[in-house]
């Protein structure tokens, strides 16, 4: 399929003065960027913003950014899944992951996590895809926030439903180590029978062995 991007760029309003929260950012534009220094949830800032550079030049790849000046202070992620797990075992064209989503500590709790969410999907493209989404309890920031699993659960859950992703189950063995993870999906307006009947698949391996 051909992956469309129309590019939206939003302020936003925080205690700590107006932010831009904008994408799907080109590669040659993130890169001119610096990645604030606390978004290390997954690797260091040096590095991560490597990877986000490159997930901008795929084909499919959308990176939505918080930023202050030239200071990055927050993404998302949106890309095919990773090789290794479960969800590429089919290669549905139309069906991309929320990867990662990171805020730097200090813009918790403003409102612009979900506002990177309300601008990704701001692109009529998108409801061309099967968006989905997999949290994990070992991602999440306890310490730094002070919420228990279900707390923080919660508040993930809140966050999502601002762009309508809902709870799918699965039997995917990661997934069900824990009742806090979960599989969350979008499924776009134009998403047709066969999508979902494929990520259906994908969801329950065992769904005929019980």
């Amino acid at each position: 399929m051909e992956h469309k991007k129309t590019f939206y760029s939003v302020e936003k309003e925080t205690r700590h003065g107006t932010v831009l929260v904008e994408g799907p950012i080109p590669s040659e534009q993130l890169a001119l960027y610096t990645l604030h220094e606390r978004l290390t949830a997954f690797r260091p800032p040096k590095q991560q913003h490597e990877a986000l550079v490159n997930i901008a030049k795929l084909e499919e790849g959308r990176i939505v950014i918080v930023r202050s000046g030239e200071i990055v202070l927050g993404y998302v992620t949106y890309l095919y899944p990773d090789p290794l797990e479960r969800w590429s075992e089919d290669r549905i064209d139309n069906m991309i992951e929320l990867g990662a989503i990171e805020v730097i500590p200090d813009y918790r709790g403003t409102g612009v996590g979900k506002k990177l969410l309300e601008v990704s999907f701001m692109d009529e493209a998108m409801e061309d895809y099967l968006v989905i989404t997999t949290e994990y309890y070992w991602h999440w920031d306890l310490k730094g926030t002070g919420l228990n699993v279900w707390d923080y659960r919660k508040m993930m859950e809140n966050m999502m439903s601002v762009v309508n992703f809902e709870y799918y189950a699965t039997d995917d063995p990661e997934i069900t180590s824990h009742p806090a993870n979960c599989l969350m999906a979008r499924v776009g307006k134009r998403v047709g029978g066969d999508t979902m009947e494929r990520f259906d698949r994908l969801r329950f391996r065992n769904r005929f062995m019980y």
